[in-house]
Formats: structure tokens, C-alpha cells, sequence
């Protein structure tokens, strides 16, 4: 695998980050910041999450780990080196870590995250030459859509708690 950012997505990766989208804005739903993520070889999806840290309580419950999770499930096994995982959000620290031990194939995202973005941000964990295993990272798929996703929810929040 290379350890370059890839500069251009694939028709796939728009079309997955449509099914991400959805899977954030049913997180949304739920109460939950809205993020979606969706693992996929090929053509074909193998695994799916949406942050659920609310929902079951759990600190890990992110949406990257959740797809992971499922993505192991379906395919029997946990190393993922086939697979892309695309998700709305630039993965924190601990979602890149979980990448980076799946031995995911390739990362897509959506939009950065200047507070927690471990995918070339704040840190770039899923290229550091020190760790076991690397990948190619592609990012600013739908960017504004999934931008004006994670706005509406936060301005939503904040003008309840004004409420």
C-alpha cells in the first residue's frame, strides 16, 4: 500500500458516502452527533455503523468501529485489507488506531475534523511509516454534505439548550 493521501475518490466513494449519509443522519435521529460509516469490498457493503455512544452508552461506539465490527461479522474475519472504509467524518485517534489494526485496504472521509482528526489533521495516523500497517487516505467526498449535516445538528443543539 502506498502511504500517500489519494488526491481524487471513485464513483464508488461517492455512491458509498450516500449510504454514509444516510447511516449519519439516522444517528441524528437517534441523538446521536451524526456520523455514518460504511465498509465495502468492491461493490458490495459488508459492513455498516452510525455513532452510538448515547444509544448503548459505550465510549467505543463510534461510527468507524461499529462498521468495523459488522465488516468482521460479515466476512468472518478481522483483517479488512481488501476493504475501504468510508466514513462522513476524519476519524479520531482511536477510530484511525482501529484502522490501522484492521488492516483496512483504504480510507475515505468526508470532512475534516479540526478538533479530533487523526487522519492527516491533527495527527496522521493512518500513513505513519512507525506503525505495522498503512493506507491510502482520500479525502473531501461530499464534503459539504456532510459538513451541513454535522452544522444542523450542533446549531440544533445549541438552540435547544437555549430553549
Amino acid at each position: 500500500m502506498t502511504d500517500e493521501t489519494a488526491p481524487l475518490g471513485t464513483p464508488a466513494d461517492e455512491t458509498m458516502m450516500g449510504h454514509a449519509l444516510e447511516l449519519a443522519a439516522a444517528a441524528a435521529e437517534a441523538g446521536e452527533i451524526p456520523v455514518g460509516a460504511v465498509v465495502f469490498k468492491g461493490h458490495d457493503i459488508v459492513g455498516t455503523g452510525g455513532n452510538q455512544r448515547e444509544t448503548h452508552q459505550d465510549p467505543t461506539a463510534h461510527a468507524e468501529i461499529v462498521a468495523l465490527r459488522d465488516a468482521g461479522r460479515t466476512l468472518g474475519r478481522w483483517r479488512l485489507e481488501d476493504c475501504t472504509l468510508i466514513v462522513t467524518l476524519e476519524p479520531c485517534p482511536m477510530c484511525a488506531g482501529a484502522l490501522v489494526n484492521a488492516r483496512i485496504g483504504r480510507l475515505v472521509y468526508g470532512v475534516t475534523d479540526p478538533k479530533a482528526g487523526a487522519a492527516g489533521t491533527l495527527y496522521d495516523i493512518p500513513t505513519d511509516t512507525r506503525l505495522n500497517h498503512r493506507m491510502p487516505v482520500t479525502a473531501g467526498i461530499r464534503e459539504r454534505e456532510c459538513l451541513a449535516l454535522l452544522q444542523t445538528f450542533f446549531r440544533h443543539r445549541r438552540e435547544a439548550g437555549r430553549a
